[in-house]
């Protein structure tokens, strides 16, 4: 923009989306942090949240992982102390309900306080955009987003709260979650609190509370503030009335950017070991963002990837060793290819798998994407389809539940 005196400069509302980017980059780093966990820190900040809900400081014992809580003689507590029977009447208070409840309620508190004020301020804003102009605004930066029209409130999320989430949420702590709950299977455990991997709701807090937006009632507020020494300080925990476990941070966390994404998001990848590992080994796979179990990155080959029913670890699997030496490996004979109606330039491949597995009778039809990754490649894909199909266009079109002269007439597929 350029004024009569030469160009204008920036304005309030850029400079703060320029500050809450800032913000954004900080908790990513928290979340993404491999240091040794600050005890002091965090001992400190957990006896004070047990102090907000009148409870005494309790025990704490450490751990290097969360899986290493678990188990003969987990230190955990109980997950039946987090409830409290119905049939009971509740203490005066709440004072003789479980530790875990109570810093549940305390939490949950802050939680609805900070959506609602978001979601109040995001609605009255006076220049709401379209969801058009919001979706356009993901695929540029910041800055451009803003001057598209959208306003801060709305470009907060999509430049700060989206990409942590995506980032910290999706991608880091879900699969930890499930490869713990896996782990946890049939053991008990309390409710878990997560520490640094809370840091993209903390950060969106904070980006909304810096930039003085919204506010917040001084009894949340201290709340906020121990959760996020936390964030800061330590891995996930688990408080119990006496004990409170915790975990150290991971000792290595291995990302890529994602591709083509204004707004510094982030995956997991390691093609050589774990993505993430503690320090006791505990952690996770994964290849561009896809979580996958240790053999896809360590030892791939045809009978543990025919074997996999998950078609993205299977994709990831054969992209390691190549679909040529898949196919090779595994025995798979060309019934018959032909250019693909629904993504001209490209070609159905069908292949029968018979001789691999007598009791399996499926082919295998291999396809290329019809849409363009955001790393700017096209994948290609191995769909189990019923043998009876000779025709690798009747066979995609089944798999789109349409006849093969319709899907022979396709413009493009997706």
């Amino acid at each position: 923009m350029t004024g009569r005196n030469g160009p204008a400069g920036p304005t309030p509302d850029l400079l703060s989306l320029r500050s809450a980017v800032r913000i954004r980059r900080e908790w990513l780093r928290h979340a993404l942090c491999t240091d040794p966990a600050d005890r002091a820190a965090t001992e400190q900040a957990l006896s004070e949240l047990y102090a907000l809900i009148g409870a005494d400081p309790p025990r704490f014992v450490w751990v290097d992982s969360p899986c290493a809580a678990l188990g003969s003689g987990s230190p955990l507590p109980d997950p039946r102390a987090a409830r409290w029977p119905r049939a009971l009447p509740l203490p005066p208070g709440g004072a003789g309900r479980p530790v875990a409840a109570r810093l549940a309620d305390l939490e949950s508190a802050l939680h609805c306080h900070m959506a609602d004020r978001i979601r109040r301020r995001t609605d009255i804003s006076p220049a709401r955009a379209t969801m058009r102009e919001v979706a356009a605004a993901r695929s540029r930066s910041p800055e451009e987003g803003l001057r598209l029209g959208v306003p801060l409130p709305q470009m907060l999320a999509v430049a700060v709260e989206e990409p942590l989430y995506g980032a910290v949420q999706d991608a880091l702590r879900a699969p930890l979650l499930s490869a713990f709950s896996a782990a946890a299977a049939g053991l008990r455990h309390g409710l878990t609190w997560f520490g640094q991997h809370d840091a993209h709701r903390i950060g969106t807090y904070e980006a909304w509370l810096r930039l003085e937006l919204i506010g917040l009632p001084r009894e949340l507020g201290r709340t906020y503030d121990l959760l996020s020494v936390l964030a800061r300080s330590c891995g996930w925990w688990w408080p119990g009335d006496e004990v409170c476990v915790v975990a150290e941070r991971p000792a290595a966390v291995h990302t890529e950017p994602l591709p083509a994404d204004p707004h510094g998001g982030v995956r997991l990848h390691r093609d050589d070991g774990p993505a993430v590992v503690y320090r006791d080994g505990w952690g996770v796979h994964a290849v561009h963002g896809t979580v996958v179990p240790a053999w896809v990155v360590h030892a791939p080959d045809a009978a543990r990837i025919d074997a996999e029913p998950n078609v993205e670890v299977r994709r990831t699997a054969i992209e390691r060793i190549g679909w040529g030496a898949y196919i090779d490996e595994a025995g798979f004979r060309l019934v018959s290819s032909a250019p693909d109606p629904g993504n001209p330039g490209f070609e159905l491949r069908l292949y029968d798998r018979s001789g691999q597995d007598p009791e399996r009778p499926t082919r295998v039809l291999l396809a290329v994407n019809g849409s363009v990754e955001r790393d700017g490649r096209r994948r290609r894909y191995g769909l189990d389809v019923p043998a009876r199909f000779d025709d690798p266009i009747a066979a995609a079109g089944w798999s789109y539940g349409l006849p093969a002269e319709v899907y022979a007439r396709l413009a493009r597929r997706t």
